[in-house]
């Protein structure tokens, strides 16, 4: 097949880069619609810091894609390239083999995606194999790199990744994860050797795995993307460009500081967030929404926020300072909300709940069926009731003989909108003698009965449920979550009603409130 006709089919459906099967939550394959709108943003980035210049038509800028799986970037790189260098370069073999020594170049996160990747941009899986349509390159691996990383172990974990020695310190014939982009002292002698150059890249663009299991307990895996996020942003390119996942607006594990980094970062020109997962990658399961960002390194303002609703409705762009709050809030709409609801000053709900565990008795603990004498202490545990003896419980015993008002642990992710936030029991409360396993998050304690059912009143409102919304983007109810939840006084029955008109919200906020927020009848 000829370079021409090579290029010519990349329109054509299906298209194979939309059917291959994802490898893992770790290796999300990026689906060519979405990698095209990520460098329409591009174009448009380089065409305002250039006076209108047009990118795909500049034969000297340099692109690279630091986590390439199937090459999906490089290769729509590589087409607009074709079409936009034309004119200067009439001669197609010629366009195509300066693009593809010079222009775009790749490092495969496996041995696998490396061959993946030439085969999307070289049609070959050696890039100077016979059936390339790359001319010149020595190697087989083109400029489309891959190696097999190490990680330097210390006290059990990578001093690059954080990956537990335990898990990934393993034979020959398995994968270490121990990407060459993250892992290494000084990254751009590392991309010399790669590329045989000095090598300066004008765009960096990508989607890098998201994580690694630190065990087979996918729970405890820990971030990865926020470390391709940074070394990019330190080899200072012209723009920076990838995919992450949109939890760390609110949260994640290990994610506090970059939050806080990219937020204050004024270098941060766009902002595309996916609400719903499978409106961005359709055969993905990532609780909270993916996004994607343009940061640009000559530009210093405020940032241009997209938000993709539901069935891929696209926000008008709103211009807008990401740190404005301590965690981003995705939805422009809800700013005007919280701003009069933080301009009382009040405390924050989130200083009454207790840690996970609040008892100190885990999910899997379950005391005896029913009560006796020792076993006074009514134990709520995993869809049950049990009972427990007093010494059994380890931990805050103090609390045992208050009023307290309890949410289960893991609730709604903020998936099926209008939202529940809670489960279908909602707040309730239990009284003294009473406590519960890690299945439960005490969110309140009081010394009476008619106190506790007020928080729990308060628990159930749209209001309540809404702030919460803003800083829950996953199932964990922990205390962050109430951050800007106002801790009134429970001397009154809060309703909704009273809430609106306590904070001065318009008819367009309790409509936005309502549009977020289920109507839910909790059992409690």
């Amino acid at each position: 097949m000829s370079a021409k006709a090579t290029f010519s089919v990349l329109g054509a459906n299906p298209d194979v880069l939309t059917c291959i099967a994802n490898l893992s939550n770790d290796l999300v394959f990026t689906p060519p619609t979405f990698a095209n709108r990520m460098l329409d943003d591009i174009a448009r980035t380089w065409s305002s810091q250039n006076g209108g210049e047009n990118i795909w038509a500049n034969k000297q800028v340099r692109f690279l894609d630091p986590c390439t799986k199937t090459g999906v970037f490089l290769r729509e790189i590589t087409s607009r390239l074709v079409a936009g260098l034309e004119d200067e370069m009439p001669d197609l073999h010629e366009r195509v083999d300066h693009i593809l020594k010079r222009q775009v170049f790749g490092i495969g996160l496996t041995k696998q995606t490396g061959m993946l990747a030439r085969r999307s941009i070289y049609c070959s899986k050696d890039a100077n194999g016979v059936h390339s349509i790359a001319r010149g390159f020595k190697t087989s691996d083109g400029n489309i790199w891959y190696s097999r990383g190490r990680h330097k172990w210390e006290d059990d974990r990578c001093s690059y990744c954080g990956a537990s020695k335990s898990t990934l310190d393993r034979g020959e014939g398995r994968e270490l994860h121990a990407y060459e982009f993250i892992h290494t002292k000084d990254v751009e002698a590392d991309l010399q050797r790669m590329f045989g150059d000095e090598m300066q890249f004008d765009v960096i663009i990508g989607n890098p795995p998201y994580q690694l299991s630190d065990a087979s307990d996918s729970a405890s895996a820990s971030p990865i993307y926020n470390k391709f996020v940074d070394q990019a942003i330190a080899l200072e390119p012209r723009i920076v460009s990838m995919v992450t996942p949109s939890r760390w607006f609110v949260g994640g594990k290990g994610l506090d500081d970059f939050r806080e980094r990219m937020l204050s970062d004024r270098r941060m020109r766009v902002l595309v967030d996916y609400i719903v997962d499978k409106d961005a990658f359709p055969k993905i399961n990532l609780n909270g929404g993916i996004s994607y960002f343009v940061w640009d390194r000559n530009y210093l303002g405020p940032c241009s926020v997209t938000t993709i609703e539901r069935g891929g409705i696209a926000s008008e762009p709103v211009s807008r300072a990401l740190n404005e709050f301590d965690v981003f809030i995705r939805r422009s709409e809800a700013t005007t909300i919280l701003r009069k609801v933080l301009v009382y000053k009040d405390k924050s709900f989130a200083e009454r709940v207790y840690p996970r565990k609040p008892f100190g008795l885990p999910t899997n603990f379950f005391g005896q069926a029913s009560q006796t004498k020792n076993a006074t202490i009514k134990l709520h545990c995993s869809g049950k009731v049990t009972w427990v003896k007093r010494d059994q419980i380890p931990a805050r015993t103090e609390l045992i003989e208050k009023w307290k008002v309890l949410i289960g642990r893991a609730t709604d992710g903020n998936e099926n909108y209008p939202l529940p936030i809670w489960d279908k029991r909602g707040p309730f409360v239990v009284g003294p003698e009473e406590a519960c396993t890690e299945t439960y998050l005490v969110a309140a304690v009081s010394e009476n009965e008619q106190t506790a059912k007020r928080i729990a009143a308060y628990m159930a409102t749209k209001f309540f449920r809404f702030l919460v919304s803003l800083r829950k983007i996953t199932q964990d109810n922990k205390a962050e979550v109430f951050g800007f939840v106002p801790d009134l006084p429970m001397t009154r029955n809060w309703t909704d009603e009273a809430l609106a008109k306590r904070y001065d919200l318009s008819r367009e906020d309790i409509a936005f409130i309502d549009n977020m927020i289920r109507d839910v009848e909790f059992s409690q």
